[in-house]
């Protein structure tokens, strides 16, 4: 590979992950926007926000992925933890209505 193959190269894959990237963050808003649904769902089932038994679910998921996808488990998770306190701060916004 010569330099101008390096340079397109490196072009090309940074306009793929800045696609990915945007793909991400619509992935995220649309996830995001099912915590309303959820809040409301708990609100009327008299639930707390906090459920521990989906937590762990969610944890034992996560371990299982990444070793099946090889993926860093902890920075999968550190992921995850961002996705999940995203979620419970918009159904916190519901919980206070």
């Amino acid at each position: 590979m010569n330099k101008s193959d390096a340079l397109k190269l490196l072009i090309d894959s940074r306009g793929k992950i800045d696609q990915i990237d945007d793909e991400i963050i619509n992935l995220i808003i649309k996830r995001t926007s099912l915590a309303k649904d959820i809040a409301t769902a708990k609100l009327v089932l008299g639930k707390d926000i906090h459920d521990a038994k989906r937590e762990v679910y969610i944890q034992d998921k996560i371990k299982t992925l990444a070793k099946k996808k090889n993926i860093n488990e902890v920075s999968l998770t550190n992921i995850m933890n961002i996705l999940t306190d995203l979620n419970k701060n918009e159904q916190e916004k519901i919980f206070r209505r």
